[in-house]
């Protein structure tokens, strides 16, 4: 064989075993997501996806175990959609509600717990305030807050009242005791009775407090009521009663009706989709959410709802993060828009 031919011979090989190895390595890099010299390990990663998922069984990273959550009973609508089927989809991921020993429920008290190590995470129906993120330093650890959905505060008035709206001014002086009787605000001559559940309760008054009281306190007056549903009972009941909460659980209520809330008395804006339907023709049909003033904030007293995680690269933080990336699916967010929420796409 000539020399020439040998030649030949031996560039082919190369070649071909090149190839061959340029194969075996594409396979390897695909199987391994091998990247810049370095092995993607999916089970290591505790971050939340950024990119669009459609439904929980794409969800990456969902750890098994019993899982402790708590916090805000904004949330309990949402929590009654999404959880079921979530566990059902994820068996192995367990959750179950943790109520506080003694301290009434909401955003506050769960967060509380969270820091206390008595929960994997909590909902909130506020951000986290400067002093929290402090005493998770202290501890050792950080917090995340995550936004999952869109709320809006709605005013339930008894259905009976003739008042065409609020502004955000009259509101504040109901609540600090200067409005005391609504023919103050154009309404009958006919006191005001404001309802308002306690401070501690959650991070619906601390909102409340903080975004339409600026700060301010309650007035004298302000009569104080344990829960959601007795206060609605009471408005019901009561011709010039007045009370604020998450608007999912007013605007469809067959009992009370929703009053439009403004910047001004000129542009007052309903939580609820115009025509308003007469709570005569509940529960058959029902008012719903007006979504596009909630996700545009046209409507003034508009908030977000977020999941907390304790950022410890532990179980916990893994569960607090898969929670929120379950609900932050094209299913979660229709699940959220199910339970009288505004999602957040």
């Amino acid at each position: 064989m000539s020399q020439k031919n040998e030649t030949k011979i031996l560039v082919l090989t190369i070649l071909i075993t090149l190839g061959l190895l340029g194969i075996c390595f594409w396979l390897f890099s695909s199987r391994f997501n091998f990247k810049s010299g370095s092995i993607n390990s999916n089970s290591s990663k505790l971050t939340r996806q950024t990119n669009t998922v459609d439904t929980f069984s794409k969800v990456q990273n969902v750890p098994e175990g019993l899982f402790n959550y708590g916090g805000s009973t904004s949330w309990a609508p949402i929590s009654k959609e999404v959880n079921p089927i979530m566990q059902a989809i994820w068996p192995k991921f367990q959750l179950r509600y943790t109520q506080p020993i003694s301290d009434p429920p909401g955003s506050g008290t769960g967060i509380k717990m969270l820091l206390n190590n008595q929960l994997a995470f909590a909902q909130s129906s506020r951000a986290l305030k400067q002093e929290e993120y402090q005493q998770a330093s202290q501890k050792g650890f950080t917090l995340q807050e995550i936004p999952v959905a869109i709320d809006g505060i709605a005013i339930a008035v008894n259905p009976n009242l003739q008042v065409s709206g609020l502004t955000i001014a009259q509101l504040k002086e109901i609540y600090i005791g200067k409005l005391t009787n609504w023919n103050q605000v154009g309404g009958p001559n006919l006191p005001i009775v404001a309802y308002t559940r306690p401070l501690e309760a959650g991070g619906t008054i601390e909102f409340f407090v903080k975004n339409v009281l600026v700060g301010e306190k309650f007035g004298n007056n302000i009569k104080l009521i344990d829960t959601t549903t007795q206060a609605l009972r009471k408005v019901a009941q009561e011709a010039g009663g007045i009370y604020y909460a998450s608007a999912s659980e007013v605007v469809a209520q067959c009992s009370v009706k929703s009053l439009p809330i403004g910047r001004s008395v000129d542009e007052f804006v309903p939580p609820y989709q115009e025509p308003f339907i007469a709570l005569s023709q509940c529960p058959s049909e029902r008012n719903q959410l007006n979504i596009s003033v909630f996700r545009s904030g046209e409507y003034p007293i508009t908030r977000r709802l977020f999941i907390i995680v304790k950022e410890n690269v532990q179980v916990e933080q893994q569960a607090g993060l898969a929670y929120a990336n379950l609900l932050l699916t094209a299913q979660g967010q229709e699940l959220i828009t199910k339970a009288g929420f505004v999602s957040l796409r």
